[in-house]
C-alpha cells in the first residue's frame, strides 16, 4: 500500500462523519463510531479507503472488548493494526501513533480473554494543524 506523506495528506471530505466518529469512540459508543466512519469509507478513494476501514475495525474491535466476544476483538484489532500502521503518526489529523499503541497492547489483552476496565478503553485524539 501506498501511503500519502502527512504533509500532503487532506483533510476529511465529510469532517462531521469523522468529528462525529471520534466523538463516538471517545465515549465508548463504538458501534455509533463505526457507523459514522462507514459514510466516509463508501465514499473515499485512494490511500483513505485504507484508513477509513482501519478505523472501523478499531471500533469494531473495542465494541467486541465491551462484549466479552475476545476472539473477535482480536481478529479485529490485527486487521486494524495491519491496515492503521503504514500511516504517518498524524495523517488525517488524528493521533494515529497514539491509537495503534494502545490499540497493540489491547490486542494482547484480548488474545488473553482478559477485559478492560472503564478507564482502560482509549481516547481518540486529533490533532490541531
Amino acid at each position: 500500500m501506498r501511503v500519502m506523506p502527512e504533509e500532503t495528506a487532506t483533510p476529511p471530505v465529510q469532517p462531521a462523519f469523522f468529528a462525529s466518529g471520534v466523538e463516538h469512540f471517545n465515549a465508548m459508543r463504538f458501534w455509533e463510531a463505526h457507523e459514522a466512519w462507514e459514510h466516509l469509507w463508501l465514499t473515499a478513494d485512494g490511500e483513505l479507503v485504507e484508513f477509513y476501514q482501519g478505523l472501523i475495525q478499531l471500533a469494531a474491535a473495542y465494541h467486541h472488548m465491551r462484549r466479552g466476544t475476545f476472539s473477535g476483538a482480536t481478529r479485529l484489532f490485527d486487521a486494524s493494526l495491519r491496515r492503521l500502521q503504514p500511516f504517518p503518526a498524524g495523517f488525517h489529523g488524528l493521533d494515529r501513533e497514539a491509537a495503534v499503541a494502545v490499540a497493540a497492547s489491547h490486542r494482547s489483552a484480548a488474545a488473553a480473554a482478559s477485559s478492560l476496565g472503564e478507564s482502560d478503553y482509549p481516547k481518540l485524539t486529533l490533532l490541531l494543524h
